[in-house]
């Protein structure tokens, strides 16, 4: 990812409304399958804010390839070791759950099913593996292009790759889906005018309290039901056996 992009997630991902908002998400799926003082390995950590997230219930590890994510967590006041996702620096079975939030999409991640494996060692029997990747080819745009994107997952995709590693699919869902209409005009657009750059950033703050209300109503959803099509798609996922 380009340096500079790290310093506008560490500004942005408290308050704006995608990051709050999958946060919500990631949280309603997480939480509820693990106990109190659960070892946690967010893989791909960024700049930490899911590990301070973790931190008041849970005991989180990070870890990250980038110099410049891991001086940002220091600056949050969280650990995190640096290591590639596809050789992690932890013995095996050495946590309950594993998070993987927008990591195996990267160019950098040559072989996704071989990352996906090596979280699997990581994660103890019968532990869970929560997995957020961004859907579908036709929201390819700027964005993507700034951030060193590689693909956009359908959940058969996924679904596949985890299944292809030994693991069972818990709950398999497109997220982001009641503003897909405004991210799909958005997306074309970025086509047809060759916008570059990202998409962090922070709206007016009408629409960033509609946009972060619509994506909290689907945090209170999608532990119960799955959204056909959407702009992400969210996995949790259990290794077989039990500790």
């Amino acid at each position: 990812m380009n340096v500079e992009e790290y310093a506008r997630m560490y500004d942005a991902e408290d308050r704006q409304w995608w990051y709050a908002g999958m946060r919500a998400i990631s949280l309603a799926l997480l939480r509820p399958r693990l106990a109190a003082g659960a070892r946690i390995l967010d893989a791909g950590c960024g700049t930490g804010r899911n590990l301070s997230e973790f931190a008041g219930w849970a005991r989180p590890s990070g870890v990250d390839l980038s110099e410049e994510a891991l001086r940002f967590c220091r600056r949050r006041g969280v650990g995190a070791a640096r290591g590639r996702v596809q050789s992690l620096p932890f013995p095996a079975a050495a946590f309950d759950a594993v998070t993987s939030f927008d990591v195996l999409y990267h160019r950098w991640i040559e072989d996704d099913a071989a990352a996906v494996a090596e979280l699997v060692r990581v994660l103890r029997p019968g532990g869970v593996l929560l997995l957020r990747v961004p859907a579908l080819r036709m929201l390819w745009g700027a964005h993507d292009a700034a951030v060193h994107s590689r693909h956009r997952y359908t959940t058969r995709e996924v679904r596949a790759l985890l299944e292809g590693e030994g693991l069972r699919v818990e709950r398999l869902t497109y997220a982001n889906t009641l503003l897909f209409p405004v991210i799909a005009l958005r997306r074309a657009l970025d086509r047809l005018t060759g916008r570059e750059g990202s998409d962090v950033g922070f709206l007016p703050a009408p629409l960033e309290w509609a946009f972060g209300a619509l994506l909290r109503l689907e945090a209170r959803l999608l532990p119960r039901i799955s959204f056909p099509l959407g702009a992400s798609v969210f996995a949790l996922a259990r290794k077989p056996g039990a500790a």
